[in-house]
């Protein structure tokens, strides 16, 4: 049994809309959902990039689903920030929200003037952003001096249980890192041998929670439409890392896609307008040891691959309504500090 669910990519789609495709999703049995959260799309062709963390207010309020986000804390966003966003979210809709925790891209950081740190600087700052979210969670007081800094910060909303902090990864080396913070791992869709090898890096360095991947693809009742939709959405998100880490904006970006060709982009998207192919495809990826497959769909109209996608693949499916995603032996003491209780500082080396 797989959980399919529903990206709601904010570069693309403008929050309205989405708003209305995300409840659309769950009428025609979708399970769950997940979103983006950048500050620039990847193209000028895309053309959007509404704000996150206001629109998962409304589509949780909206919708019975659980979501997910991506996000990238230690420079555009402060972990604080982020772990109060976390806990307002579940404090409201418990056991329904899931962040992804990774170590962000230059298109959306540069905005704060900050300095962009090499990879393994940001990969550090990753793991002290990891440690104070985690913290702040759990109610205590924290203070932090390191590669990000955080002075007596205490969250006074916070939610029943600790929500789960998921390790996005494409590599074997990224995986195997986030092996030792995460409860679960999110990746994308690569060739299957690449697939086994990062979720065997995550098991075997001891990883442990569901296993996600977010299926690019593209749909349309013409084969054509559906490549062409693909290669004029996605051909910028085809670029491998670092490239993809370093281009600072969505014009950097069309600037190096204009020599992706429409085979490098059918390399990186699943495209057919053969809807039992799509079926077929999403059951491959649940034998590979996916828990939960999130379909993206590139185009920038959700509604008819929404209705084909409802009424002809999820009935092909053994698509079921996931667990609450938790944190899984959450850190400090046991049960959550409320207001009234003296926090007990929380200094991190």
């Amino acid at each position: 049994m797989t959980v399919i669910g529903f990206h709601a990519s904010h570069e693309q789609i403008p929050p309205r809309d989405l708003l209305a495709a995300v409840q659309h999703a769950e009428q025609v049995g979708f399970t769950a959902a997940m979103c983006s959260d950048h500050f620039e799309p990847w193209s000028v062709r895309q053309g959007q990039s509404g704000f996150a963390w206001a629109w998962l207010g409304a589509a949780m309020a909206t919708t019975s689903l659980p979501f997910g986000a991506v996000n990238a804390p230690g420079q555009r966003y402060h972990p604080a920030m982020i772990a109060q966003g976390i806990a307002t979210l579940n404090q409201m809709f418990p056991g329904r929200f899931w962040i992804a925790l990774g170590s962000g891209q230059l298109m959306n950081e540069h905005i704060t003037g900050g300095k962009w740190l090499r990879k393994e600087l940001r990969d550090a700052r990753l793991r002290e952003c990891v440690d104070v979210i985690r913290a702040l969670l759990a109610g205590e007081e924290v203070t932090h001096d390191g590669l990000v800094t955080v002075d007596r910060a205490r969250l006074w909303t916070l939610p029943e249980q600790q929500p789960a902090l998921i390790a996005p990864a494409v590599t074997p080396e990224t995986a195997r890192r986030g092996a030792d913070w995460a409860d679960g791992l999110i990746t994308i869709n690569q060739p299957h041998d690449r697939l086994r090898e990062v979720l065997a890096a995550y098991r075997d360095a001891g990883g442990h929670g569901p296993a996600t991947l977010q299926l690019h693809l593209s749909w349309a009742p013409d084969a054509d439409e559906a490549m062409e939709t693909a290669y004029d959405q996605w051909r910028s998100n085809v670029l491998p890392p670092p490239l993809c880490w370093e281009l600072e904006g969505a014009k950097s970006f069309d600037q190096v896609a204009a020599l992706v060709s429409r085979e490098d982009v059918a390399q990186a998207v699943r495209v057919s307008a053969d809807l039992g192919q799509h079926a077929a495809w999403i059951a491959e990826y649940a034998e590979l040891g996916f828990d939960r497959v999130v379909l993206h769909h590139v185009g920038q109209t959700q509604t008819a691959f929404l209705d084909a996608f409802g009424e002809h693949v999820l009935p092909q499916l053994d698509v079921e309504v996931p667990e609450p995603t938790l944190a899984i032996d959450p850190p400090g003491p046991p049960g959550i500090r409320r207001p009234e209780q003296e926090p007990q500082p929380a200094v991190l080396a």
